[in-house]
């Protein structure tokens, strides 16, 4: 090859380099400034057949990694639907210094009839860099860090009116309807307890409350309706055709965000609407809380919509 053709070839190959850079950091921005804030409503409509009539508003929200100065996301939680059943499956906490401000913010979307929440272990410990690279790895050894203020967080909570369940049973019933809710401490750290997730009301309405989605089959295999779980953050980022490269849980990549089905039993995995403050990044996976309407199965018109997403709002 002549030396004129190399010289091209080269600046070809430094061209297309540079074409490939300047498009990664634009992408990078976009998940860092944009995307990460694009906070958004998702709305599902799931048949359950042990309602017999009317519905029942479930709000799911998850993985907030609050930190102090998070006024976007408490403007955004202030605007939601208010339900008739609050949820939040853990890592509320971004940082420890933020348990007030947190609170504060969860205070505007409390249910009518409960409002029930279950910790994460940012909840527990104070989040620290890591090398994101571990994430890949099939094993990964689990370090626990600086401790947080996850008691301060939980007796806040509950004198505001929510209800701890991890590792815990609670009952409810509207106008006939009994429901039977358990609740699991993170299984991402080892804490949880499924010992207390034994069905003693096969005929209520099941559900199953956990930061990790990790012990879907078994929950589902005791006989829970719906099971409500985070922690996966949707991957985070995702790629076109692909979807998540990583779900940092033992679930297929392909659950790992919004509803799906375990046996007869939903598994709804919330995106979350944050993300750790040393890692602020999305990238086609925004943050999202949920809204899930529970109506009656045998009604063909919501059948027919079951567990698909009726509407996304912005925000």
């Amino acid at each position: 090859m002549s030396l004129p053709m190399l010289g091209n070839l080269a600046r070809t190959t430094l061209w297309s380099l540079a074409v490939v850079a300047t498009a990664g950091l634009l992408c990078v921005a976009y998940g860092i400034v944009i995307e990460r804030r694009w906070y958004r409503l998702a709305d599902y409509v799931v048949p359950i057949p042990s309602i017999a009539s009317g519905s029942l508003r479930i709000l799911h929200v998850s993985d907030l990694h609050f930190v102090r100065s998070d006024r976007a996301k408490a403007r955004f939680l202030a605007a939601l639907p208010r339900p008739d059943i609050a949820v939040v499956t853990g890592d509320i906490l971004g940082e420890p210094e933020a348990v007030q401000s947190s609170v504060a913010a969860l205070r505007e979307v409390r249910g009518r009839l409960g409002s029930y929440f279950v910790l994460g272990s940012n909840d527990y410990y104070a989040p620290k860099p890591l090398n994101y690279l571990v994430y890949f790895r099939r094993r990964r050894r689990h370090r626990p860090g600086r401790r947080s203020r996850d008691a301060e967080l939980r007796a806040m909570l509950e004198a505001d009116g929510w209800q701890y369940l991890a590792n815990r049973r609670a009952s409810l019933s509207r106008d006939g309807l009994r429901m039977e809710l358990v609740g699991l401490d993170d299984p991402h750290i080892e804490r949880h307890d499924l010992r207390v997730a034994i069905r003693t009301d096969s005929g209520a309405l099941g559900i199953a409350v956990v930061h990790s989605p990790d012990p879907a089959p078994e929950l589902a295999a005791l006989g829970y309706d719906l099971i409500l779980t985070g922690h996966t953050h949707g991957g985070q980022v995702r790629m076109p055709l692909v979807g998540a490269l990583v779900t940092n849980s033992t679930i297929p990549t392909r659950l790992c965000m919004g509803m799906s089905r375990v046996g007869r039993t939903y598994l709804h995995v919330s995106p979350g609407l944050g993300t750790s403050k040393f890692a602020p990044f999305r990238f086609l996976c925004r943050p999202e809380a949920t809204v899930l309407d529970l109506v009656p199965e045998e009604d063909p018109a919501q059948d027919e919509r079951s567990a698909t997403t009726r509407s996304n709002a912005a925000s």
